[in-house]
């Protein structure tokens, strides 16, 4: 009895403190707690705590230091001799060429991720030596944040900070990232890259938007139709090089060490396939989805989430016109979004970016995570919170790391022709992507398939990237490539020049292992859908589906698709896409059966000079 005493009056004394005066005792001196007064104080404790903890205070601990990656750190960098300085500039080096340009450096940060913080004097001094190794090796630094650890005895306010270490650019290697934009018809797309391209706030009626339209149409109806692509620069500070200042493309090329290329894709339903074809085609490293905060989740929004997810690019979202609506609807609207994110089909974390902090958290773990979805609330007329996506697309990391992108450019040239064009002076120009090699000026390739499937020698004259003239292109960029004087007839969307040394597998026939996402009825032997596979758009028909004879909707088969007009170049594990009507599915290809023997026992036969 005296133990069950002692343990309960041990309880009181460890709860009196964190509950205070308010505390009542009966005659013996023991509390007199209620269950709901209990539960109550709990609740009110819980929000104290929680509200400390919402404080710009750092966690304790980051996650330990790996070897590779671009992000480096450092407890302090106060008067390194000269050995020791030569070769922390080595390490930057190696965490810049990680990063394809950045790195970002922790310091007042043990390796194994303690926040241990620096005195003011001692981070002042570190940041010092920080800027004079940037210089050695050519870069520029931007103090991303700042956060205050106390965990020392004396309780003295120690920072940590957060730096960004970015390339000067030299030779037009500048860091390049797709950006896809999605989002259904007047939801402010458009509107949205005008102003962030051109510098200039929108009037309300769309003036930002008309300067990226390519066709009448467009700008009579004030909807996109076509694919077309806009850029917005960050130079070796930080800062945002556009259109302002009657700047050229030539001159933010010049003068950015980071590019983001916006692909502006259509909203309305009518130009689906216009839209799965720049989602396909042009490999976007991530995807902006803008939603008007006064209309919702309407039209194709659900349909455009669902397409970003089932190519696997990650997403993250621009609430648009909060101007036009009370702050509740802006809510609500976030709400619903919420909602649909963490629905089991998305199993995504929903992230509302607030503050230039939580703007560096998001673009940090959004690159990290593919699960993490930020959520920007801006307005294109007022400018609210565009400083909040500008600083998120100024520390965005690229998805692949340096050891990828050099294992690419170590294979056999191989660019896919997107867009092909006639300009005057200068003859049959192609656009597109280079998915594989390094293509020069002057550099022999071989074009196919052709109806007949055979190859097509041709010479690749100049190179243009971001409208300015570049002489190497490598993996992963996009770019034009004029072709002269080469018959324009014999191109075609889809097709793709390889270097002349390549075996390139045509099929008309191939296998792929798909899901049906949403079928009416059934999908069987002899359906024909529209396929996507990268830039290859073309109807084909389902000649046989492996062990069933039908499928409804979510149901997986192995199935062989023929095309229906002419053979295509496709590569083993591509990622494919098929829809007709309201049928949609998702797969891969697992295995292309050729053309026919003559085109594989004659490959050489079948390169034609031109």
């Amino acid at each position: 009895m005296m133990d069950a005493r002692m343990s309960e009056s041990g309880v009181a004394s460890l709860r009196t403190p964190f509950h205070g005066p308010s505390s009542c005792n009966n005659a013996n001196g023991k509390r007199i707690m209620s269950k709901k007064s209990r539960s109550k104080r709990g609740k009110r404790g819980k929000r104290r705590r929680t509200k400390k903890t919402r404080n710009n205070k750092a966690p304790p601990y980051l996650p330990p230091e790996a070897e590779e990656g671009n992000i480096e750190y450092k407890l302090k960098l106060v008067n390194p001799t000269q050995y020791r300085f030569e070769h922390l500039a080595t390490q930057m080096k190696w965490r810049l060429q990680e990063g394809r340009g950045e790195a970002v450096y922790q310091i007042g940060v043990e390796d194994n991720g303690l926040l241990v913080g620096l005195s003011e004097a001692d981070m002042r001094a570190s940041l010092k030596t920080l800027r004079r190794m940037a210089e050695k090796v050519g870069a520029d630094i931007t103090l991303l944040r700042e956060r205050e650890v106390d965990y020392d005895l004396e309780r003295n306010s120690r920072k940590i900070a957060e730096v960004l270490v970015r390339k000067v650019p030299d030779d037009q290697q500048f860091l390049d990232l797709r950006v896809a934009v999605l989002g259904n018809v007047d939801s402010g797309k458009s509107t949205l890259l005008g102003v962030l391209t051109q510098g200039e706030l929108d009037n309300g009626r769309g003036r930002a938007r008309l300067n990226l339209f390519r066709h009448l149409h467009e700008i009579q109806t004030g909807r996109t139709s076509s694919i077309s692509f806009e850029i917005l620069g960050f130079n070796s500070k930080g800062e945002v090089v556009n259109y302002s200042d009657s700047r050229t493309a030539e001159e933010i090329c010049e003068s950015s060490s980071k590019m983001i290329t916006f692909i502006d894709l259509a909203g309305h339903h009518k130009y689906l396939k216009t839209t799965i074809f720049g989602l396909t085609s042009y490999c976007p490293d991530f995807a902006m989805l803008v939603v008007s905060a006064n209309t919702g989740i309407v039209g194709t929004t659900r349909e455009h989430l669902g397409l970003a997810m089932a190519l696997k690019v990650p997403i993250f979202i621009a609430v648009s016109k909060v101007d036009l609506c009370a702050k509740s609807t802006v809510e609500r609207t976030v709400r619903q979004l919420e909602r649909v994110l963490k629905q089991p089909g998305c199993n995504k974390v929903p992230m509302v970016v607030a503050s230039p902090d939580d703007a560096v958290t998001a673009a940090q773990q959004f690159a990290q995570s593919s699960s993490i979805t930020p959520i920007f609330t801006l307005s294109s007329v007022s400018g609210e919170s565009l400083d909040l996506l500008k600083v998120f697309l100024n520390i965005l990391p690229p998805l692949s790391n340096s050891k990828e992108q050099e294992e690419l450019m170590q294979q056999l040239t191989e660019f896919q022709v997107d867009e092909i064009y006639t300009v005057p002076d200068v003859g049959t120009v192609v656009g597109g992507t280079l998915y594989s090699g390094v293509c020069k000026e002057g550099e022999r390739l071989v074009v196919g398939p052709t109806d007949e499937g055979r190859f097509l020698r041709l010479r690749v004259g100049s190179i243009q990237r971001n409208r300015s003239a570049c002489r190497v292109l490598r993996a992963g960029q996009a770019a034009t490539l004029a072709l002269g004087n080469f018959d324009r007839s014999l191109l075609r969307k889809g097709m793709v020049m390889v270097s002349p040394k390549m075996n390139p597998t045509i099929c008309c026939r191939f296998e792929a292992a798909i899901v049906l996402l949403f079928h009416a009825k059934t999908f069987r032997r002899g359906s024909q859908v529209t396929v996507h596979v990268g830039n290859v758009r073309q109807t084909a028909t389902a000649e046989s589906l492996h062990g069933k004879e039908e499928l409804r909707t979510g149901e997986q088969a192995v199935v062989c698709f023929r095309f229906l007009k002419h053979p295509e170049y496709l590569r083993l594990g591509a990622k494919l896409l098929f829809r007709e009507g309201v049928t949609k599915g998702i797969g891969h290809v697992t295995r292309l059966l050729p053309a026919s023997q003559h085109h594989d026992q004659n490959h050489d036969q079948n390169l034609k000079d031109h």
